[in-house]
């Protein structure tokens, strides 16, 4: 049996109320999803050693301490890698005008907006366009969920101009629906082409069959508690909905061949996509990313 919870906030102590709802009514295996979980399960972990954790997105982390105990794994994504994926497509569509619209400034967000960013700028460069021929704004809302405010900050940026927006669909699509005309939207996480016909793509990760991998791992007896695994492309765990994508000129040939590149690791283009942080742990921000760049010039909007 199973059962849906809804925290009734996005608060830590909200999150360990579900959780003790679920366990008091026989969970035995509890999925979390989320950056946000990540100071719950430090918690939860050891209040309820007999129940398994799948924390999506996260490591259990209380201020600077990071525990994953057995009874606990912690899957994430390359998110760098499937935004760069929908950066490089939108180049390769044919938009010149892009945006980044994040909500809170957390690591998988950071990552999907920098891969986005290094997408655009690659498929440039494949090209041939002019320097600076790639405009971008670039914006973390501060926020999840969908908000009157947000919703106009995105629909100004169309009416001025952008004619492709990435994130924060609550917003995003709201935006772009109102403002009509050739604006388009691009999903995040999951397919969303079925919520809204402006959605051209959407920057995937495989969140069902990694979960149903650690599920299923449980009822084998091979839950593997206490690691940290972070699923790639060459997994096939991020990419484009190519089937439900609507577009007009980026191919399957040519998402395929990307796709090879990115897992072949092709002159360093994978592994030169930027991340939240560098290979020595330091902070990365868009300042840095932007100051990279030859053909995407970005415009950070506070």
């Amino acid at each position: 049996t199973y059962t849906y919870y809804t925290p009734i906030d996005q608060s830590t102590q909200s999150y360990l109320s579900a959780i003790e709802g679920a366990v008091n009514n026989g969970a035995k295996l509890i999925v979390t999803p989320g950056f946000l979980f990540g100071e719950a399960i430090y918690k939860a972990q050891t209040m309820y050693p007999d129940v398994h954790f799948v924390l999506v997105d996260a490591t259990p982390t209380l201020d600077d301490d990071t525990v994953i105990a057995d009874n606990t794994c912690s899957i994430f994504f390359a998110e760098e890698q499937s935004g760069f994926l929908a950066g490089y497509a939108a180049v390769k569509e044919g938009y010149r005008k892009l945006g980044f619209f994040g909500a809170l400034a957390v690591p998988a967000v950071v990552r999907f907006g920098y891969g986005f960013v290094d997408g655009a700028e690659y498929a440039a460069k494949e090209l041939g366009l002019e320097a600076g021929s790639i405009e971008m704004k670039y914006t973390y809302t501060g926020a999840f969920g969908n908000s009157p405010d947000f919703q106009a900050k995105a629909a100004a940026w169309y009416q001025s101009g952008t004619e492709c927006i990435f994130g924060g669909p609550d917003n995003v699509f709201a935006a772009c629906e109102a403002t009509g005309g050739d604006c388009v939207s691009i999903g995040v996480d999951t397919d969303m082409s079925q919520i809204t016909e402006t959605c051209l793509t959407s920057a995937m990760k495989m969140l069902t069959p990694a979960v149903y991998g650690a599920i299923k791992a449980y009822y084998n007896d091979t839950f593997p508690g206490g690691t940290s695994e972070t699923l790639t492309i060459n997994e096939d765990a991020v990419g484009l909905p190519m089937e439900s994508s609507r577009f007009k000129n980026f191919t399957q040939a040519d998402y395929d061949a990307i796709v090879e590149v990115l897992k072949a690791d092709k002159d360093g283009v994978t592994s030169g996509i930027r991340r939240d942080v560098d290979a020595d742990g330091n902070t990365v921000t868009i300042e840095d990313v932007a100051a990279t760049l030859q053909y995407v010039t970005v415009q950070v909007v506070e």
